[in-house]
């Protein structure tokens, strides 16, 4: 016998915003994911459903993101043999840069909080969706998943502690996010970076990180567009974008603020002072698309201040 279902979204993300590696992020109106969740007599996580996936994703409880998130937050309640039975839509594409998994592991840990009530608060989901997210990146890096549980954008002053904070969002903010038809999967983009830092390059990042939040706290958008630039990991991924400095040039030509890579890639990010403006510098970027004959995505969105939440 099984109760009615709850179904959960929980949004996409935009990672890094350029200077902040690892440590910054920003959750979107859409796309996102929805999960469905409902209690069953029978024990264990059972996956019924898969939706958007092309069949891509696994049904095994042990090996999906949104399952094994909920199976820690389970475990954690002492509820290791509730029945629960899944749905998942995806109606976000993978590899993408927008916090796929994140999205699933977060809507996955709500759903089964929602189920038992909340016993927990929101916030105190994170380290669980975490355990999802972490086995399909292969690192421990909340950028995704706290906006994506939380909203608004979030800084991780630290990643192993999970000590985030929520920083201001400027009115008028409103992104434009391409994503080319090209897959780039988190852990293979991580293997590729240098350990290294030229000692310049850390202080020219530093100060534009610092710069950034500054600008976030006074709505400062000449500041925030001065500290948009990324002279660390960027420089090591935008090769394996195609056309990304005509993409980028085309954004900052219709008026935005910056226009870097949004996570690992292969999706590009516009940042912009209001909705107008993002929509105008979607259709530059999206033009770069049609001139070279290539497959894309285009979002406008403004920011997500709930993060993810129950229908």
């Amino acid at each position: 016998m099984s109760t009615p279902g709850i179904k959960v979204f929980a949004p996409a993300s935009v990672s890094n915003l350029g200077c902040g590696f690892d440590i910054l992020g920003l959750a979107l109106e859409r796309p996102g994911d929805e999960v469905i969740a409902r209690l069953v007599d029978q024990p264990g996580i059972r996956i019924t459903r898969i939706t958007g996936d092309k069949g891509l994703l696994p049904h095994d409880p042990e090996k999906n993101t949104a399952t094994v998130a909920a199976r820690a937050l389970l475990t954690h309640l002492g509820e290791e043999q509730r029945g629960i039975e899944f749905e998942i839509h995806k109606h976000m594409p993978f590899a993408s840069g927008l916090g796929s998994s994140a999205a699933s592991a977060v809507a996955g840990v709500v759903a089964v909080n929602e189920l038992l009530r909340r016993p927990l608060e929101k916030r105190d989901l994170l380290p669980f969706a975490m355990q999802g997210e972490q086995m399909a990146s292969q690192a421990w890096h909340a950028d995704n998943v706290a906006p994506s549980l939380l909203g608004g954008i979030i800084l991780i002053r630290d990643n192993p502690s999970l000590d985030v904070h929520r920083l201001p969002s400027p009115r008028g903010i409103y992104l434009a996010i391409l994503h080319p038809h090209i897959e780039i999967a988190t852990s293979t983009s991580r293997q590729q970076l240098s350990p290294s830092v030229a000692l310049s390059d850390m202080v020219t990042q530093t100060g534009n990180l610092g710069g950034l939040i500054q600008g976030l706290y006074q709505s400062d958008f000449a500041l925030i567009s001065r500290s948009l630039q990324d002279v660390v990991i960027e420089p090591q991924r935008m090769a394996s974008i195609p056309h990304y400095q005509e993409i980028r040039e085309a954004a900052i030509s219709a008026g935005a603020l910056g226009c870097l890579i949004s996570g690992s890639g292969p999706s590009m990010f516009a940042l912009c002072d209001n909705s107008l403006i993002a929509e105008e510098c979607g259709e530059a970027m999206r033009r770069v698309m049609i001139q070279h004959r290539m497959e894309h995505d285009l979002y406008i969105s403004g920011i997500n201040h709930e993060g993810a939440i129950k229908y």
